[in-house]
């Protein structure tokens, strides 16, 4: 059957009137716009209050209007401000307005999202089985390192209205013919920026081949940067789409204390430990760029007897899912993680991210510290900037659109605590005899770039 036949309900109609030719971001949105204004389906509106939301945040008062009236939307914004809501809400109140009339066949979706990391995918996983626990909609996550029979047992044996997917890994069930693309009705692309950077688009070339034809689907794609290459692709995957801007600086600046304290590289670790007990910090996101240097953290926090644990990609998938689990549950006082924690991680309560690096990439600056300050609630980033990272603090104050005031440290703050025999201590380990065979996955590519 040609996939020309019909027009797909989830599209807008070709009368509606042209979208301007250069959008600029809306600064004077209605404030305060209701969840309850757009008239959403019942189970949905149930499953919103439950949650404890009543207002929208600007990337959701901006996007619903245009989504749920069925054009496709470009959204400009960052993590943190609510955008994965506003394409759940899209797709999940669609598919209650047109329900099915028979029961679909096992492994073929009526709605896509597609996300470049698997926490992201899974935050996003669990976010849409929040929104649909009145609904009776399914909703699966695929992605690499988890229970790849399971994931196969769903798409073989079960219905799945909403799937939510890596590219690698749905390439791999599409090759094996055991998912079906050609029903989807609404694809979602969130952040395509970074899917591009990683070299994702290839596979995100393929999936979209599979689907049917951009008039006959809606999409909806969201990146924190819309430069050349990403507008080219949203021309090529979308339709007369409606573009929304959420200013980055809004997102940073407006819930997040920052805080930039400049000190020796030998400092930074006594000026982390002391942060974090004097001040009794309760539930801390420290970052750093490397691999290694996330493992040294943690074993010195955990042999100073902070109760911690850390989150890198040597850390198998499985033993990622429980430290998240852990930390949300408040068991874990510190997360030490590199960027692989970045994007996609919402955790309530964070109160402080702490940068031990400034990292390399500024966006990935605005990620971090969105992890706190989320959902109206007052956050706080300390960045703990040495002379190997201060020349990159210029670019970020670029992004942000101001300068951070640097401050120096009180002297009580950077006391050495009391450490003896750690094997993560920052001098070389090479005459460390009592190691067993192997050592630190990742322990001798400190020069590598960074690999999340």
């Amino acid at each position: 059957m040609s996939h020309e036949e019909t027009p797909n309900p989830a599209h807008r109609v070709a009368t509606t009137p042209e979208p301007e030719s250069t959008p600029t971001p809306s600064a004077a949105q209605p404030p305060q716009v209701k969840f309850e204004e757009f008239g959403l389906p019942p189970a949905l509106t149930r499953a919103i209050e439950t949650l404890g939301y009543t207002h929208c945040t600007p990337i959701q008062a901006e996007t619903l209007p245009h989504a749920l009236s069925n054009y496709d939307v470009t959204g400009q914004a960052q993590t943190g401000t609510g955008k994965t809501a506003a394409f759940l809400i899209t797709l999940i109140s669609h598919q209650l307005e047109f329900p099915l009339q028979a029961e679909p066949a096992p492994g073929t979706p009526r709605a896509l999202v597609l996300a470049p990391t698997r926490e992201l995918v899974m935050q996003i996983a669990e976010d849409a089985k929040d929104l649909t626990r009145y609904s009776g909609l399914k909703v699966l996550s695929v992605v690499g390192g988890m229970d790849f029979e399971r994931q196969k047992k769903v798409l073989e044996n079960e219905r799945v209205d909403i799937l939510v997917a890596t590219p690698g890994r749905l390439i791999d069930f599409l090759t094996r013919g055991k998912l079906n693309l050609r029903n989807i009705e609404q694809l979602v692309l969130d952040e395509a920026d970074r899917m591009l950077s990683m070299g994702f688009i290839p596979d995100v070339r393929r999936i979209i081949r599979q689907t049917p034809p951009k008039r006959r689907r809606q999409t909806l794609l969201f990146s924190a940067t819309f430069n050349e290459e990403v507008l080219r692709l949203a021309e090529q995957w979308t339709l007369e789409p409606e573009h929304v801007v959420i200013e980055s600086e809004n997102v940073t600046t407006e819930n997040i204390d920052q805080r930039i304290y400049m000190v020796s590289s030998g400092d930074k670790f006594a000026l982390l430990y002391n942060l974090i007990t004097t001040l009794e910090l309760d539930r801390v996101l420290v970052f750093a760029n490397r691999r290694d240097s996330t493992r040294r953290i943690y074993e010195r926090l955990k042999a100073l007897g902070v109760p911690c644990d850390m989150l890198s990609g040597e850390i198998p998938q499985s033993k990622r899912v429980s430290t998240l689990e852990r930390f949300k549950e408040g068991k874990i006082q510190v997360l030490a993680a590199t960027d692989v924690a970045g994007r996609g991680l919402h955790v309530e309560g964070i109160s402080h991210v702490i940068n031990y690096d400034l990292p390399e990439d500024p966006e990935d600056y605005v990620h971090r510290i969105g992890r706190t300050g989320r959902a109206g609630a007052k956050g706080i980033s300390i960045s703990l900037l040495g002379e190997s990272d201060a020349f990159l603090l210029p670019e970020i104050e670029a992004l942000l659109g101001s300068k951070l005031v640097c401050s120096q440290p009180e002297d009580d703050l950077l006391v050495a605590p009391k450490e003896t025999r750690l094997p993560s201590d920052d001098r070389p380990r090479r005459r460390d005899s009592g190691r067993s065979s192997g050592g630190r996955p990742g322990g001798s590519r400190s020069g590598q770039r960074r690999r999340a």
